[in-house]
Formats: structure tokens, C-alpha cells, sequence
């Protein structure tokens, strides 16, 4: 997947090399993963208001696969870089803003350019293609959630319906949960403050054997996809960083022969031993930071290196996690989609 476009340029998008031929889309699936990403989708996310139509410009020919590169085009049309006019000589904390000038010498002020996770749209459009064919070919299904949202913690959940967690304003499946996470989300805009959280995410049907042994270790190419995603700072596999209080003989995964299949006890290993898929579900997290443009004084330098105050102006989510469930869920299936199609 090669991505393109800025976050207030005429169109974001994706071109996808590699995408076997004959492969029927259903765009209705497209629009919607893409409707899931949005902004303006309620009044806890940023009030940007982009319908996020998609146009497939090649590789497709009456909704079928050709195998040549795919070219997913998004508009952009709710844009106004007049809003980031005074962050022209400014950098925001924890932003991407002084980095960028560094490295290139320039950046795009505008929604933070090719920082902004408005490029993320694209990667969804990819990754809606990338779960049809895990879905129709493998089986595969993959389900991600909102586990924390700043201090309130979603309880353990083994299973959970997409439509239930979908009609949760912050995609969290457990209502007692969501109802406290919408409270908290408001507060902190209210108060022009932002805030971070986690998703989980499942990996259902994955067969044995996806990944390998040593650089390109399946748990490694999840952690790299998933921390390549904007305000992403955190990635966990199975029992995580939890483990590494434990003893081995509370968190050794013991095999067992159930029916006539060979699958583990428990599963702090989250699917994943040695690098290689082992059959059972793989379970990871990945844990998000507070959007750092924020409604509250701080203390900031200017491109003359000048200490200066700044107050952010714009439209920004108080948190992003809620729209980041489906992109932890299209870079998952586009790292899966690559081992798959490579391997058999």
C-alpha cells in the first residue's frame, strides 16, 4: 500500500499493488469501514465534516479485481487552512510540527499535512479490501474495541457484538463502560483538554504457521503497523507487559488435545510463539496518546527558537481513539492479507 495526500489537499488515497486478480469488492463494505473513520460522525469527535466517498480509479472493472495497482481516490472538501494561520511560526507540543520542519525544512501547516490522520482514510479504503479477502478466502475475521479511555477500563470481555459496540458513541461494547467513557471525553473538551486510551483488537481463524522466525516475525510486522498509525505509542501482545511480573509457571501457555485439535489452555502468548501464528486467537493492544493540539495555554518556541505561549485553534477530537478502532482493524488486516497471499 503506498499512501498519498495531505490532511487539507484536494484528496487523500491509496495505491495497492499486489491485489490478486478476480476478487469481487463489495463497496457497500468500503463506504462503510470508511464511515466508521470520519470525522463529524457525532459530538465527541472532531466537527470536520467529510462524507469520505471513496472512487477506484483502476485495478477494478465492474467491481471485480484485474490484478493490476488499485488507486482509491477520497476528497477532501471541509477544509480551511485559514484555521492553523497562526501556526505558521509555532510548534505545537507533542506535535509532529518541529520534527517535520527539521527533517524537510518545510512542512504543510494545514491539519498538520502528511501528519495528520486524515491519511489514514486511505489506509482504511486498503484495509476494507484487505478483510474481504481474509473474510472470503480465509475465514478471518477481525473485531477491535475500545478497552480504556483516559482512567475509565473497560472490564474483560471474550466476546462482543459488532453491532452492539458500533452503537456506542466510543465503540465500547460494555454499556456501563461507554456511558463513562462519553462522560469523560466530554469533560475534557469541555475543559479544551484532550484525552488517550487503548483498543483491543482480535484476530479470529488465523491458521498456524503465518509469520516468520526471525525479523519478520508476525507479532513484530503488527507492531510496526499498528505503531505507524498517528498518536500511537504503545503496542502489547497477549498477557503483554503484565507477564513480565509473572512466573513461568503462571503464564506458559500448556497444550492440550481437545476433540482431536491441538489447541492451549490459556493464551498469554496471543496467538503468536516463536513469530509464527499457532492457531489460536491472536489478541493485542495498542495504546494511543492525548491529541496534543488542545484548547489550553502552552508553553512552546517559535521558528526563531523564541519561547512563546500558544493556544490551538480548530477542529480536533478531544480523543481519537473511538475513530482508531478501524484503522487498528485495516492495518491488522493488510499485515495479514500480505503473509496470506505470499504463503499459499
Amino acid at each position: 500500500m503506498t499512501s498519498f495526500g495531505e490532511s487539507h489537499g484536494r484528496h487523500v488515497g491509496v495505491v495497492i499493488d499486489g491485489c490478486p486478480a478476480n476478487v469481487e469488492l463489495d463497496f457497500l463494505h468500503i463506504n462503510a469501514e470508511l464511515k466508521r473513520r470520519r470525522p463529524g460522525q457525532n459530538d465527541l469527535v472532531s466537527t470536520r465534516n467529510e462524507i469520505d466517498d471513496f472512487e477506484i480509479t483502476s485495478g477494478v472493472v465492474a467491481n471485480i479485481t484485474t490484478g493490476a495497482p488499485i488507486c482509491i481516490l477520497i476528497n477532501n472538501k471541509d477544509t480551511r487552512p485559514v484555521d492553523y494561520e497562526n501556526l505558521t511560526t509555532v510548534f505545537r507540543p507533542s506535535h509532529a510540527d518541529y520534527t517535520y520542519q527539521k527533517k524537510y525544512g518545510i512542512r504543510d501547516v494545514a491539519g498538520g499535512g502528511r501528519s495528520s490522520a486524515r491519511i489514514t482514510a486511505g489506509w482504511v479504503a486498503a484495509g476494507a479490501i484487505a478483510k474481504q479477502i481474509l473474510k472470503t478466502k480465509f475465514k478471518i475475521e477481525i473485531k477491535a474495541y475500545v478497552k480504556q479511555i483516559g482512567q475509565v477500563i473497560c472490564p474483560p470481555i471474550a466476546h462482543f457484538s459488532t453491532d452492539i459496540m458500533e452503537k456506542s458513541m466510543v465503540r465500547c461494547p460494555h454499556e456501563e463502560t461507554s456511558s463513562e467513557m462519553v462522560l469523560a471525553i466530554e469533560e475534557a473538551k469541555k475543559n479544551g483538554d484532550s484525552l488517550g486510551g487503548i483498543i483491543h483488537c482480535s484476530i479470529n481463524n488465523c491458521p498456524i504457521g503465518v509469520g516468520e522466525p526471525v525479523f519478520n516475525k508476525l507479532n513484530a510486522q503488527l507492531a510496526f503497523a499498528m505503531l505507524s498509525i498517528n498518536a500511537a505509542k504503545g503496542f502489547e501482545i497477549g498477557g503483554g507487559f503484565d507477564m513480565a511480573s509473572k512466573k513461568g509457571s503462571e503464564v506458559n501457555d500448556e497444550w492440550t488435545n481437545e476433540n482431536g485439535k491441538i489447541i492451549t489452555k490459556t493464551n498469554y502468548s496471543g496467538g503468536i510463539q516463536g513469530g509464527i501464528s499457532n492457531g489460536m486467537p491472536i489478541e493485542f493492544r495498542v495504546a494511543f496518546k492525548p491529541t496534543s493540539t488542545i484548547a489550553i495555554n502552552q508553553n512552546t518556541v517559535n521558528l526563531e527558537g523564541k519561547n512563546v505561549e500558544l493556544k490551538a485553534k480548530g477542529r480536533h477530537d478531544a480523543c481519537v481513539v473511538p475513530r482508531a478502532v478501524p484503522i487498528v482493524e485495516a492495518m491488522a488486516a493488510l499485515v495479514l492479507v500480505d503473509n496470506l497471499l505470499c504463503i499459499r
